[in-house]
C-alpha cells in the first residue's frame, strides 16, 4: 500500500485501485498506531477512482507535513570508510570507527518539513562547498507512540569537504535549505520491509549516467528499531517523525555534484525519488 499527498488530498493506492481518503489532514492521517490496518479499514468504504492515478502524476507533494526529519550516520560499513577519509586530515577520522562500533548510533537533526522537498523538486548544494553529494537512504516514518508505520526514500545531501574540516561543522554540511527530499510516497506495508530490498542510485549530467550504485538494506550494522528506540528516549514527537536509517553507496572521492545533475534514488517496493541539482 502506498500513500501520496498530493495538491487535491491524500491518494491511497493499494493493488493497482486508487482511492481519495475522506480525511484532509496529513498528520493526522499518518500518524497512527497500526497504519496499514486502520487504512485497510478506510478503504472498504471507498470506491477506487481511476482518475487518481493521473492526479498523482501531476500534482504530487513531499509526504510530509509537520514531521521532522532525522537521520543516522554511520550505519553501513561504506560509510564509515568515506567518513573516516574526508575527517583525516583533521584528526577526526577515528571518530566515525568509534561511533560504527558504539552500543549508542550517531543520531541527528537533519530538516524541518519547511526545507524538504519531494520528488520532482530540486535539491541544493552549498555555494560555499566544493564536494557535494547525494546519500541515499532508506528512510522510516514512525508515529508518535514510537512504531514503525511505513518507508519513504530519502536524498540526505552532504557537503563532505565542510563535514571533512572538522567533525563539528556535522550541522552546516548536513543541514541547509533543500538539503533534505523524500518521497515519492509513504510506503505502508502489512509488515517490515524486506531485508534484502535493494536501494540503488543514478546520477544523470547532461542525460548521461555519472555514477550508479545499489545495496541491499540488509548490510546495515544496526536494526531499524534499535535507532528508533534511541531515537524515542528522550524525545517526543506529537505529529511522528521520518528517521533516514544512513547510505551505504557513497560516490568516490574525486566525484561531486554540479548543478543541473539529475540524482535518482530507488527503493524496492516504494518507488523512485527524482531530484535535480540547484544551488
Amino acid at each position: 500500500m502506498k500513500i501520496f499527498k498530493t495538491t487535491e488530498g491524500i491518494v491511497i493506492q493499494h493493488l493497482d485501485d486508487f482511492f481519495l481518503s475522506r480525511e484532509s489532514n496529513w498528520d493526522k492521517f499518518i500518524n497512527r498506531s497500526k497504519l496499514h490496518q486502520q487504512v485497510l479499514a478506510e478503504l472498504s468504504v471507498l470506491k477506487p477512482d481511476t482518475g487518481l492515478s493521473t492526479l498523482v502524476d501531476k500534482s504530487l507533494k513531499a509526504p510530509i507535513g509537520n514531521q521532522e526529519v532525522w537521520a543516522s550516520g554511520v550505519t553501513y560499513m561504506r560509510s564509515r570508510e568515506a567518513r573516516m577519509e574526508e575527517s583525516k586530515d583533521a584528526g577526526g577520522g577515528d571518530f566515525y570507527a568509534r561511533v560504527y562500533a558504539a552500543d549508542r548510533p550517531e543520531l541527528f537533526f537533519k530538516a524541518p518539513a519547511y526545507r524538504t522537498v519531494g520528488s520532482g523538486d530540486p535539491v541544493r548544494i552549498r555555494k560555499d562547498s566544493k564536494w557535494n553529494v547525494p546519500e541515499p537512504e532508506l528512510t522510516l516514518f514512525i508515529c508518535s507512540a514510537g512504531t514503525i508505520e511505513g518507508y519513504t526514500i530519502g536524498n540526505d545531501m552532504s557537503s563532505r569537504d565542510i563535514e571533512g574540516e572538522n567533525p563539528l561543522y556535522l550541522p552546516q554540511a548536513k543541514s541547509y535549505d533543500g538539503s533534505s527530499a523524500v518521497g515519492p510516497c509513504l510506503y505502508v506495508p502489512g509488515e517490515p520491509i524486506k531485508e534484502d530490498a535493494q536501494i540503488s542510485i543514478e546520477i544523470l549530467r547532461n542525460g548521461k549516467q555519472v555514477f550508479s550504485g545499489a545495496i541491499s538494506i540488509n548490510r546495515m550494522k544496526r536494526k531499524h528499531t534499535e535507532l528508533v528506540e534511541y531515537l524515542f528516549r528522550e524525545i517526543t514527537f506529537p505529529f511522528g517523525t521520518f528517521l533516514m536509517t544512513g547510505t551505504g553507496i557513497v560516490p568516490p572521492d574525486t566525484f561531486t555534484l554540479q548543478v543541473e545533475d539529475v540524482v535518482q534514488i530507488s527503493i524496492e517496493g516504494i518507488g523512485t525519488l527524482v531530484n535535480r541539482v540547484t544551488q
